[in-house]
């Protein structure tokens, strides 16, 4: 019996090691249009990666998934796009190969035929908003989720938010207030206890999401992520049906 459990024990490292891993944002340039990347890493023993994620155009909010590789040399990449979370088995509609190192990741969007789409540009470095200035009050939905948001920031420093959910039938709500401002570079960061709400200059639009606030919601209440245009109005970044 310790023979057969000291054997399963062994047999799982390799799997717990290539399990090991952390999510990556990225912002850049798809073509002429903006991007916003998000990726996992599942490190391998031998430093490369596994990743599976999606991109979001952001002008038309279309979500394209992505799963592929990452070598540890040169940080080659290679990952297969396609319109389902579940890529495995399924055709992709275009391929993303290039280089990710030193934070940026950059090359071609392939057709399935290998005719080169477009070329692309994504970087772990997000604009600052040491001067980010706004008033902002709007309410947002959609289905069975309703949200207002409102907050008052002068030169990157929070003077007020306030940002409440409630979700039908059950009624149940989320209240996020009285936060309070922490250091973070590439954006704005406001906690209350574990509950953290971050701002991020994605262009044309401020990125607002909320993270580990579990303590201010309901039991089937939840705040979804929320861009704010420049003229302080609202909606979900909830990616459209293609």
């Amino acid at each position: 019996m310790r023979l057969l459990l000291a054997a399963l024990l062994l047999s799982a490292l390799p799997a717990a090691a290539q399990d090991a891993g952390e999510s990556r944002e990225l912002l850049g340039q798809v073509g002429g249009r903006t991007a916003l990347l998000n990726l996992y890493l599942g490190t391998r023993p031998d430093g490369s990666a596994r990743l599976n994620g999606e991109y979001l155009i952001l002008p038309t909010l279309q979500q394209r998934f992505l799963e592929g590789e990452r070598s540890k040399q040169l940080g080659v990449t290679f990952l297969k796009e396609g319109n389902s979370a579940i890529l495995y088995g399924r055709p992709g509609t275009a391929t993303l190969q290039g280089t990710w190192s030193g934070g940026v990741f950059k090359g071609a969007r392939y057709a399935l035929g290998g005719q080169e789409r477009e070329r692309f540009e994504f970087s772990e470095t997000f604009p600052s908003m040491e001067t980010y200035s706004a008033n902002v009050r709007c309410e947002t939905g959609e289905g069975r989720y309703a949200a207002t948001l409102a907050y008052a920031i002068e030169h990157g420093k929070l003077k007020s938010m306030d940002w409440r959910s409630k979700v039908a039938p059950a009624g149940h709500t989320c209240a996020v207030t009285d936060l309070t401002q922490q250091a973070y570079s590439g954006g704005l960061r406001f906690a209350a206890g574990r509950c953290r709400v971050t701002l991020r200059d994605l262009g044309d639009y401020v990125r607002v999401l909320a993270e580990d606030c579990v303590e201010q919601c309901g039991s089937q209440a939840y705040l979804e992520p929320v861009l704010v245009d420049r003229g302080g109005a609202c909606q979900l970044l909830r990616p459209h049906p293609k």
